[in-house]
């Protein structure tokens, strides 16, 4: 006897994100597989791994990654060439792309300025298991971790 092929949406879901560096701008890949059980959604979630990698999909993503970066001509801005536009911050005039200098800051790595809508934040460049503790934007322009 043969049992009937499950119906309706997939309870299960895995989502991965391949990341290939620890910069912001480094390029992801983002597969997601779905199940009708944890462990066939464990197995789709391996024999897709294994097919982007034996495809070469992941290569390919960063290549083309690559030649999409190359190809930027910018807008007046950088990176792509031209000066960076300017910004007002606590008294200082700074570029929008510059890292701001935090007093009392004493990440070894450097940080990476990180703009999103409604917030804004230092992120330390150290390797992954070894990041300082981000900076978040105060109201007052400085940067402080949320401690």
């Amino acid at each position: 006897m043969t049992t009937a092929a499950p119906e309706g949406p997939a309870p299960f879901k895995i989502g991965f994100t391949l990341k290939a560096g620890s910069a912001f701008e480094a390029e992801w890949l983002t597969p997601t597989v779905y199940g009708h059980s944890a462990e066939e959604t464990a197995k789709r979630g391996v024999e897709l791994l294994t097919a982007l990698k034996a495809e070469g999909l992941i290569e390919l993503t960063s290549k083309a990654a690559d030649y999409t970066r190359s190809q930027y001509k910018g807008s007046g801005t950088n990176p792509g060439g031209g000066s960076a536009p300017k910004r007002f911050n606590g008294g200082k005039v700074e570029s929008k792309g510059q890292t701001p200098q935090t007093a009392g800051d004493d990440c070894p790595h450097g940080r990476s300025l990180v703009q999103k809508a409604n917030w804004t934040a230092l992120f330390c460049d150290g390797p992954d298991g070894d990041k300082c503790e981000p900076l978040w934007k105060q109201k007052d322009g400085s940067f402080k971790a949320n401690k």
